[in-house]
């Protein structure tokens, strides 16, 4: 499992100082089903709006 997790969406409640993600776990998934041709084809899923 990757040590570090980047993220540049700073409006995301997970966001921590130096585009790193502070959630315990990520959720991403595709578009297209189980599976995806590029990044375009997914999405964050554990993504919430920081208020």
């Amino acid at each position: 499992m990757a040590q570090d997790v980047l993220c540049e969406v700073n409006n995301c409640v997970y966001y921590k100082e130096g585009n790193r993600c502070g959630a315990s776990e990520i959720y991403v998934v595709s578009h297209a089903g189980s599976t995806a041709e590029d990044s375009k084809e997914t999405d964050c899923k554990t993504f919430e709006p920081n208020h």
